[in-house]
């Protein structure tokens, strides 16, 4: 039995519990052949002291739906995952709302990949840009 869109993001989620995701209220809301989309709310919990976003609440988003798209296309059964390297150019300030990180793939080799993650407002204002090289290790048999 094949599982809806809708049933996969909720396993998806499943796995956020008790992580840096739930901490920070991302979840991942759509995903396609090549992205994966997240959303985080903009609100006191992950603001600067003056009250916008703090960048290293966006890097998290932005490494937390990077790595996660990783996974989603890797054989997990063969390999694992791990970030290795983020940059962020942040471009403009959100201070409400919510934020959202697209993911797509630069580039999908068997041991390194690099993402391309662009974060933007409700309101699809480009808030950051960040990319994201992840490496496949294999799993010790």
């Amino acid at each position: 039995m094949q599982l809806t869109k809708e049933e996969k993001l909720k396993k998806i989620n499943e796995v956020a519990k008790n992580t840096l995701l739930e901490t920070l209220e991302i979840s991942i809301v759509d995903f396609g052949d090549d992205f994966l989309i997240a959303k985080m709310p903009v609100n006191s919990r992950v603001h600067q002291p003056d009250g916008v976003l703090h960048g290293g609440a966006t890097a998290a988003l932005a490494e937390s739906v990077g790595s996660f798209a990783s996974h989603l296309f890797s054989n997990l059964e063969e390999v694992f995952v791990r970030g290795i390297e983020i940059t962020a150019n942040h471009v403009k300030s959100v201070s409400e709302g919510h934020v959202y990180a697209k993911a797509s793939f630069l580039h999908k080799g068997r041991t390194t990949q690099l993402l391309d993650i662009r974060v933007t407002d409700d309101h699809d204002n480009l808030i950051s840009i960040c990319r994201l090289s992840t490496i496949s290790l294999p799993r010790k048999k």
